[in-house]
């Protein structure tokens, strides 16, 4: 009866936090007995509501209504944050992930790194993928205002001084747009000399 009452609880969080939401065994710790909990995700699995991505992680799916395709999972960057956000850490991309990210590479990294306030870890997802946190120290990482302007300076950093085509600048001018002139304006403090320079001919 407890673990039908577990099983029940937590299928009506996950229904009522929508599609597309990620979860841990520990969101559900008021929901019952650790062994209940886990009885009761990997039953939500079987019947399909739940998918599990990797240890300890589980996912409600999105569903692609448009073509049919089935349940959307979760990119391996929605996963790294909700592992930050649950750790209570900040994380930020490194340098091929960003490159991909802003359409400056078509090649998807299997093992995506961010660089993170906290402990050093490797979490696998599937055959052969994972994501790779790294400590660091620098805290100038972490005070970026805009995401997009941290992904935009650390694919920079990444194509090297002298090595950025006009292609890439093209590329890079489009997604400068999309970031509010006040944000722009205090990250771009943040960035090297050379990245500085570069951004403000645009």
């Amino acid at each position: 009866m407890a673990d039908r009452s577990t099983y029940n609880s937590i299928k009506k969080r996950i229904e009522e936090a929508g599609h597309g939401t990620l979860f841990f065994p520990d969101n559900f710790a008021d929901a019952g007995t650790s062994d209940a909990v886990r009885s009761a995700l990997v039953r939500l699995c079987e019947n399909g509501i739940l998918t599990r991505v990797a240890q300890g992680i589980y996912c409600y799916p999105r569903i692609d209504e448009r073509w049919g395709g089935g349940n959307i999972l979760p990119s391996l960057e929605e996963i790294a944050q909700a592992i930050a956000t649950r750790d209570c850490v900040r994380i930020a991309p490194t340098g091929a992930y960003a490159l991909y990210r802003l359409g400056l590479s078509t090649q998807i990294p299997a093992n995506v790194v961010f660089v993170t306030d906290g402990s050093p870890r490797r979490v696998s997802i599937g055959k052969g993928r994972g994501i790779l946190f790294k400590h660091t120290s620098e805290m100038r990482t972490f005070a970026f205002k805009s995401y997009l302007m941290a992904l935009i300076v650390t694919a920079l950093r990444e194509i090297g001084e002298g090595n950025v085509t006009e292609a890439q600048m093209a590329v890079i001018k489009e997604q400068l747009k999309n970031i509010p002139a006040e944000e722009f304006t205090h990250d771009l403090s943040l960035a090297p000399l050379w990245v500085r320079k570069q951004l403000t001919v645009l």
